[in-house]
């Protein structure tokens, strides 16, 4: 079985940590965002997975060698001259996509994370005989995303997630064109597409509001499937993860819906919440984290406070007492005074 994974575009909505490696590199839970995808793909038997990209597919492809050992599946690259929509790339990717089994293959939007129940998906596909099934959910603001009309009730989204036929591929031209749009609106005419709710979680972390939220929900899940990723201890409060190599002091406070990367120093006294810390930070003594995100090899100093979707680039130095209300600070910067008000720190 087959899968595409649109990549697509340059991550500009998760800028500054976009400016080090392409979005779907972006560490969320301790592991790469499109990490989760190929896993779980692999997971119900996908052996080939197709990345639709548009920029950089050298840094993806030399990034995702080793998980191609590491999980034995195949991983290969798209790459579009100009941006193709959501429906241009499998036009592109006909070839790659198409064998003579018939089996139909997965289509992924790369940014979206749910607990990906493909299995329940293979077998409602199967159940209802059409050409094409879509993975809706239910959402907070609708009008954000693109309301799915079905015919028992509305106020669903289209969550990002097809199980297509081969024969879809005909209906595609090699052409900028929308899936959703173009191509959906004509199955459905048919009477051929269907919509699956999706069970559990869901949500589109391409920007950092939504990414923190959506590193809540994932924990959450894991607490209702009683994972034993989750740390436990008397410095923990609520849902964490905490990668075994990281090292934290005595004193701290850690939590709720916080994850720590590998190789990170937690100082002593320090307080997270609500933040994500990728690997090879330094946290100093007494710094209060909430509502970030902390850049890979940055440092916050001490008793330093970073909060309000402050967000740190790649090796970023916040100097000690400094505060950071919202800042959004680009790689390889020193920060030595406060930022008061949400600013881009160039």
């Amino acid at each position: 079985m087959k899968a595409l994974i649109l990549v697509g575009g340059f991550g500009t909505r998760l800028r500054p940590l976009t400016l080090s490696v392409p979005k779907p590199l972006v560490d969320f839970a301790n592991k790469p965002m499109i990490l989760h995808q190929i896993e779980a793909l692999k997971a119900i038997g996908v052996t080939e997975v197709v990345l639709a990209i548009n920029y950089q597919p050298e840094v993806m492809l030399n990034f995702l060698k080793e998980y191609e050992k590491k999980l034995e599946i195949k991983i290969t690259c798209s790459q579009e001259t100009e941006p193709l929509g959501t429906a241009g790339p499998l036009a592109l990717a006909r070839d790659k996509l198409i064998d003579d089994s018939g089996i139909p293959f997965f289509v992924l939007n790369s940014d979206v994370i749910s607990e990906y129940p493909l299995k329940q998906m293979i077998e409602f596909h199967k159940g209802h005989g059409g050409e094409a099934s879509i993975m809706v959910t239910k959402v907070d603001e609708p009008s954000k995303y693109g309301v799915v009309l079905m015919e028992e009730t509305s106020g669903k989204i289209n969550a990002g997630i097809y199980l297509l036929n081969p024969s879809v591929l005909d209906r595609i031209e090699l052409r900028p064109t929308s899936i959703e749009k173009e191509v959906f609106p004509k199955i459905a005419a048919e009477k051929k597409l269907f919509a699956m709710v999706l069970p559990g979680f869901w949500m589109d972390i391409g920007q950092p509001k939504d990414y923190v939220t959506g590193l809540r929900l994932y924990l959450d899940s894991l607490r209702k499937m009683s994972s034993p990723k989750l740390a436990t201890g008397p410095h923990i409060v609520g849902n964490v993860l905490v990668d075994e190599s990281a090292v934290i002091g005595e004193g701290c406070l850690i939590g709720p819906d916080v994850a720590i990367g590998p190789g990170c120093i937690i100082d002593s006294g320090v307080r997270l919440s609500r933040c994500t810390v990728m690997r090879g930070v330094r946290i100093k003594k007494h710094a209060c984290i909430s509502s970030s995100i902390i850049g890979w090899h940055s440092t916050v100093g001490r008793w330093a406070r970073v909060e309000n979707m402050t967000i740190l680039g790649e090796d970023v130095h916040v100097g000690d007492e400094v505060y950071s209300n919202g800042g959004v600070v680009l790689p390889h910067k020193e920060i030595k005074s406060s930022i008061l008000k949400p600013e881009i720190v160039m």
